[in-house]
């Protein structure tokens, strides 16, 4: 599958630094605001960058590992907070109605029928994918089809009017997909990339251990195996959804929040697929989850913000929303040295 999506503006990016650095304060000192705001205005080509329409989706889908123990909640929690979100009572409920986020939940793979429902996109792939400790998540037309369910998706929102992208996910065993995923993309050890999840007490953890390691004996996979067969094996339809969302947006010129743990290793398929994709990314947060510090690494990101935050479900790309909008604001509306009749250093 084929994504084309353009490297960052280079020839904007001098303009759009001098206008940064005119501002009236001292070079510098809005640290990582300056950074986000040249980010902006390259991927957008403009030294007046505009954050119109933005969206948050949120991913749901099931996972045949779910049963065999690698979460501490049975696999019925996927549906049953699906049903939270459609009510509007969840955190990424709360967090997107404060910071005008438009929130839409996707049905990437649910084992669970909800009917045509206000807020919610029916593309599911299939209820749920297979146990990955006992043969493959999903055939290579399923991961193909969630891939391009996901595209559509991304570029249907450009299409709109969108200019900026949140993702979020609901999976139980969601976790346990997303440090397989890492673990053979990263090259990271398979015991660093595994955490507790939605809460595993220690006997949890350590089963959580073993049923991963049999699940990458089960597959026994070469070394540089591709980021595409990886997903195959160990992802879910959410993650594999997502990644596709994450290519089509970013084809059209639209900023990506990307959240935490299992959002960043849908990124890193995406990034193996098209590296361009990386500098169209805000990573927001800084999870809890210790897989997360090595995805961090292999795509040389720094988060916005660090909560400790573990929930998922996009919480922490609403959060730092408001950040992104203040590095697009200064950059738009902040005085000049110039405009203001203020003194520069000498």
């Amino acid at each position: 599958m084929h994504f084309s999506i353009p490297p960052l503006d280079t020839a904007i990016a001098t303009a759009l630094q001098q206008k940064i650095d005119q501002k009236t304060k001292p070079l510098g000192a809005l640290g990582q605001l300056e950074q986000l705001a040249l980010q902006i205005g390259r991927i957008q080509r403009t030294l007046t960058p505009s954050l119109d329409q933005p969206h948050l989706l949120v991913f749901a889908g099931d996972h045949g590992a779910a049963k065999a123990g690698v979460s501490a909640y049975p696999q019925d929690v996927t549906w049953q907070m699906v049903e939270n979100f459609l009510a509007g009572g969840a955190a990424i409920n709360v967090f997107a109605r404060q910071n005008g986020l438009q929130l839409t939940v996707i049905d990437a793979g649910v084992a669970h029928d909800f009917g045509v429902r206000d807020g919610l996109v029916d593309a599911k792939i299939a209820p749920g994918t297979r146990n990955y400790l006992a043969e493959p998540a999903m055939s290579a037309a399923e991961r193909d089809a969630a891939l391009a369910k996901g595209a559509e998706l991304g570029r249907g929102l450009a299409a709109q009017g969108c200019k900026v992208l949140g993702f979020g996910e609901m999976g139980i065993g969601n976790t346990a997909s997303a440090s397989l995923i890492t673990h053979y993309l990263t090259k990271t050890p398979l015991a660093d990339c595994i955490g507790r999840g939605t809460g595993l007490d220690d006997a949890g953890l350590a089963r959580k251990h073993t049923l991963l390691a049999q699940a990458v004996e089960r597959a026994a996979l070469p070394a540089d195996t591709d980021a595409a067969r990886v997903l195959a094996e160990f992802g879910g339809f959410e993650i594999a959804m997502m990644a596709g969302a994450m290519l089509g947006a970013a084809e059209k010129g639209v900023l990506l929040l990307i959240d935490g743990f299992i959002v960043t290793s849908a990124l890193l398929v995406a990034a193996r697929i098209a590296p361009a994709i990386r500098d169209y990314c805000v990573f927001c947060h800084h999870s809890a989850e210790p897989g997360h510090l090595a995805q961090l690494k292999d795509l040389e990101a720094t988060a916005l913000i660090d909560l400790g935050l573990r929930l998922g479900e996009g919480t922490g790309a609403a959060l730092a929303w408001p950040l992104v909008r203040a590095a697009a604001a200064f950059l738009n509306e902040m005085a000049s040295f110039a405009s203001a009749g203020v003194s520069e250093k000498s």
